[in-house]
């Protein structure tokens, strides 16, 4: 009996003492797949590093619950599988994304400016100066926004099956997140309120609806940096917006379109990604 008290105890103890320090533990916690977690003071962020090669940021889709599930769920393809042989493929949980492992604050002045934060500060967690930059869905407009905020260290990006903004529909994300992940993450965080998260989405979808939200056509028309652009053509991921963009930037390429249906068309996108992005690899 006293033995059995005592492995209680211990258990307990040990038990208690995680819980009271996650973020001694979310430093470079190693998970499934080679997941990991990267801590900055109170945002800890669950990411995937694997391959090897020049560095690859790959943005899953899926919106504000964008996580690393998307690649083995609702992807057209699995990109950190596709791409792991040729490149060193870095991806993660967005922050607060309902199933994901990421969390912190709800910057409601700076949405996407906090997305860019952990990104970019994940890459600096793992010494990667200079990368190229692939996305799907919301990653289009993440990577607009990671040329504006650091033009010097995005080698290239892929833009598949980017966000938009369409003129006629133009509350489609605020709507759309205000019955899904604002009410999933105000049941999940106390800390955060309905009133928090509806801010949250008009700062992020309402202030600059227009375009690809993150940057306006000025920006796109005088960028430098090459870009691969695969459209589509939901209400989400307008073709006429993914196209004017793929018009205005100076160093775009256009997929063939579409590119996903029938599926025996994928390769040949794949294709097309590996050998834009192998052009424009630095040293």
């Amino acid at each position: 009996m006293d033995n059995n008290r005592r492995t209680v105890l211990a258990t307990g103890a040990a038990a208690a003492m995680v819980a009271a320090a996650p973020a001694a533990f979310a430093q470079n916690t190693p998970a499934q797949n080679g997941a990991k977690f990267y801590q900055r003071g109170d945002v800890r962020i669950h990411y995937q590093d694997s391959g090897s090669g020049y560095p690859l940021l790959i943005i899953p889709g899926g919106g504000l619950n964008s996580t690393l599930s998307f690649f083995t769920g609702s992807a057209p393809f699995n990109a950190l599988e596709e791409f792991k042989r040729d490149y060193r493929c870095i991806s993660n949980d967005l922050r607060n994304a309902t199933g994901g492992l990421s969390s912190g604050p709800l910057e409601i002045d700076r949405p996407w400016d906090a997305y860019a934060d952990d990104q970019l500060g994940l890459m600096d967690h793992l010494g990667i100066k200079e990368f190229m930059v692939m996305g799907f869905c919301i990653g289009g407009p993440m990577i607009w926004n990671l040329i504006k905020r650091a033009p010097q260290r995005i080698v290239a990006g892929v833009l598949a099956q980017p966000s938009g903004s369409r003129p006629e529909m133009r509350d489609l994300f605020y709507d759309s997140n205000l019955k899904t992940w604002a009410l999933e993450i105000t049941e999940r965080r106390p800390d955060i309120t309905m009133a928090m998260a509806e801010r949250f989405l008009t700062r992020m979808y309402r202030t600059d609806p227009d375009f690809v939200f993150t940057v306006n056509r000025i920006f796109v028309r005088n960028c430098q940096t090459p870009v691969l652009i695969l459209p589509d053509d939901i209400p989400a991921h307008p073709y006429t917006v993914a196209m004017e963009a793929a018009m205005l930037a100076p160093k775009a390429e256009v997929s063939l379109f579409p590119w996903k249906t029938p599926k025996e068309r994928i390769p040949l996108a794949i294709r097309q990604m590996r050998s834009f992005m192998k052009a424009h690899q630095r040293a």
